[in-house]
């Protein structure tokens, strides 16, 4: 929930959205085929969407608009509208929760809140890099203090007084001490409006009008319209189980690695002495997945063995002895691998595939390894690029790891035989070891690939976890945040590593104190934010989410190969890559006759890809694309643009696959194709 500034003290979790109306007040009618929501202005595929506010009451037809004894509908529960009536004195709308044209009925539309886009934000997890997030009341009381030269001066002892039970008009409410994770327990803040300004020192920031959810502690009526009330102060209940912390190795096991391998293992055997000492032995486990690469060669597969291979599974190892009785066979290759690139993405995808992530609360891969990663940058001898047998690349694969709320590390051996790849391998692993929803970056190079300064980040890393742990309990957080990594010493690897681990591990925390807070009626209202830390700008406070149905994403899906197959054509031809598109559009387009005309210069005038994307707020390098710059651009750039349509074409495979993820917004038995997955804005074409 998100607190009220006049509470005694600061509620600890978002809510998960009350998505329909009390049971037994919706009217069930049947679904007409032939009726069809309104269409938003200027659009031919959008419906008009609303949610409503507290206080709205359904009535079953324009005869009864305006009865007080009308059932209440949950506030913030979402509709499509489908007519426009006078009843009652004012404008009323008839409302379903699907186009399939079931109707629920009518609703004063003074009580709903127009929804024109599929957007809605996640809240980042605060971790100690940022503070938190203020809702201000309106408008221009956020747009002075992002204008005026140290907005923290303001923003930091307000936050402090109202977390102390004070009140302030400007403030609307505050954001809470613990982490919701949002593909776990499904939120809305559905974007309302947006405008891109500038900070007196001019970083770009986005003023977000949102819709939100808040916990009234003293238990109001749903739907009933409530101004923020005093609450007792939050708590958090005692869990069903320990806080638990997986750390699972990703290791490179090509030749020249068998130092780190040995390494890596007395470490580990090291590690579970220091759990046993400490009295954590059961909350901290460890895996192990290696890697190579695939070989062209057959004879040469057979003898590495593997392409990655999960050797140890946290969930079912508990003791050094067990581990260390399934990695004795682990051993450097004796075959060398086609390239000094290996697969390092094939052995991620495996541990965050394979690893059961949901039996631990903190959640750590460690990739190790000498050499980049194969992501097509590499070229075979005819000129094929060498992609991971994943077909992800870094960022791909930093958002599979963001989803599942894992923590990625790199400790990038920076060997003198891998000089020459040395830059490129960093750009890749600083990708992968971002951390966006942690807002950690965790590239830790290790120079010359010296063994003592690889033991040092290790022994490091995984101190500082077992540590946190070890003080972790439901009841509080440390007093004071720990030291994250701008704060290190540049040329101290232990520390670096311990940094690392410590601002990884509090956000950690944030996530487990919020998994425990209870679940309250929810009662809307609506504010103004900033997207980025009034303190530090470089961080983002929210996350923007594309909310697509199934339906949406597989026609993406299928349109997004489409135009892959037509830009492959097109490098054959380019002067005729977009009368391929042209054609397409005739066939598959909203408006076949959009792609003819002379003003149809960019591939998103053609009306392929879905009318959502044309109001996205992010700039698309498909939507843009023009036969001019495809021409210009050359088959390096060309391949580039086709490869990571391709991921991700991967990757929303990945999403259609995750059916947990998905919800079902219209809480209907037959919503297949109206439910919503919550797609990261960077992971839209």
């Amino acid at each position: 929930m998100i607190a009220r500034p006049n509470t005694q003290a600061i509620a600890t979790a978002l809510l998960v959205v009350s998505l329909c109306v009390g049971l037994g007040m919706m009217p069930n009618r049947e679904a007409r085929a032939d009726v069809k929501p309104l269409l938003m202005p200027g659009k031919t595929t959008l419906y008009e969407r609303v949610l409503t506010r507290p206080g709205a009451r359904l009535a079953k037809g324009l005869g009864d608009a305006g009865k007080s004894d009308n059932p209440l509908i949950a506030a913030f529960s979402r509709f499509y509208v489908y007519e426009r009536a006078n009843a009652a004195g004012s404008t009323w709308i008839k409302i379903g929760p699907d186009v399939k044209g079931t109707i629920t009925g009518w609703v004063d539309s003074a009580k709903t809140v127009p929804w024109k886009q599929q957007l809605t934000l996640a809240l980042t997890n605060p971790g100690s890099v940022r503070d938190r997030l203020l809702f201000f009341r309106d408008r221009n009381t956020l747009e002075g203090l992002v204008r005026s030269p140290n907005p923290a001066d303001v923003t930091r002892p307000l936050t402090r007084n109202i977390a102390g039970g004070a009140s302030d008009p400007r403030v609307v409410a505050v954001e809470p001490d613990v982490y919701i994770d949002i593909n776990e327990r499904f939120y809305l803040l559905p974007v309302l409006e947006s405008e891109q300004t500038l900070t007196s020192s001019g970083e770009e920031v986005r003023i977000l009008k949102i819709a939100s959810v808040s916990e009234a502690d003293l238990g109001p009526t749903a739907g009933r319209d409530t101004s923020a009330s005093t609450a007792p102060a939050a708590s958090h209940p005692t869990p069903a189980r320990d806080y638990r912390a997986a750390i699972v190795f990703v290791i490179d096991s090509t030749i020249s690695m068998g130092p780190y391998i040995d390494e890596t293992k007395a470490a580990i055997t090291r590690l579970y002495e220091r759990l046993r000492e400490a009295g954590v032995l059961d909350r901290v486990r460890f895996g192990l997945v290696a890697f190579r690469a695939e070989s062209a060669d057959a004879m040469r597969n057979r003898n590495l063995g593997y392409v990655s291979q999960l050797y140890v599974n946290p969930s079912e190892v508990s003791d050094a002895r067990t581990f260390l009785n399934q990695v004795q066979d682990l051993r450097e290759a004796t075959t060398s691998t086609d390239y000094f690139d290996e697969d390092a993405f094939a052995g991620v995808i495996t541990a965050l595939d394979e690893t059961r992530w949901d039996d631990f609360d903190a959640r750590y891969l460690i990739l190790i390894t000498d050499a980049g990663a194969l992501d097509g940058r590499v070229m075979k001898a005819g000129g094929t690029a060498v992609e991971s047998t994943t077909g992800f690349d870094a960022r791909r694969i930093a958002s599979i790891a963001g989803e599942k709320q894992v923590a990625l590390s790199v400790f990038h051996l920076k060997s003198s035989a891998a000089a020459a790849g040395h830059r490129y391998a960093e750009a890749q692993y600083r990708d992968l070891a971002r951390n966006a929803r942690f807002q950690t970056q965790a590239y830790l190079p290790i120079t010359a690939g010296d063994v003592q300064d690889f033991r040092s980040a290790v022994d490091g890393l995984a101190e500082s976890v077992i540590a946190n742990v070890g003080e972790t309990s439901a009841a509080s957080l440390p007093a004071t945040p720990a030291p994250t990594p701008a704060q290190r010493a540049p040329d101290d690897t232990e520390t670096a590593a311990r940094a690392i681990a410590n601002a990884l591990g509090h956000a950690m925390r944030l996530r487990y104190l919020g998994s425990l807070s209870d679940i309250r009626t929810p009662t809307l209202f609506e504010a103004w934010i900033s997207d980025r830390d009034f303190a530090d700008p470089t961080k983002q406070t929210v996350e923007v989410r594309v909310l697509l149905t199934k339906n949406e994403l597989s026609d993406l899906q299928m349109m997004l190969q489409k135009i892959v197959n037509a830009s492959e054509q097109g490098m054959l031809k380019p002067e005729g890559f977009f009368d391929s598109l042209r054609s397409l559009a005739a066939q598959f387009g909203r408006d076949a006759a959009r792609g003819t005309t002379k003003q149809a210069t960019r591939l998103a005038d053609l009306g392929l890809l879905g009318e959502y994307l044309e109001d996205l707020p992010y700039q698309s390098q498909v939507m843009g694309l023009t036969q001019d710059t495809w021409t210009s651009w050359g088959p390096e750039k060309q391949i580039e643009l086709i490869n990571t349509l391709k991921r991700k074409l991967r990757q929303y495979a990945r999403y259609n696959d995750d059916w947990e993820s998905w919800v079902n917004l219209a809480q209907t038995a037959d919503a297949a194709g109206d439910s919503v997955y919550p797609v990261p804005l960077d992971d839209m074409p």
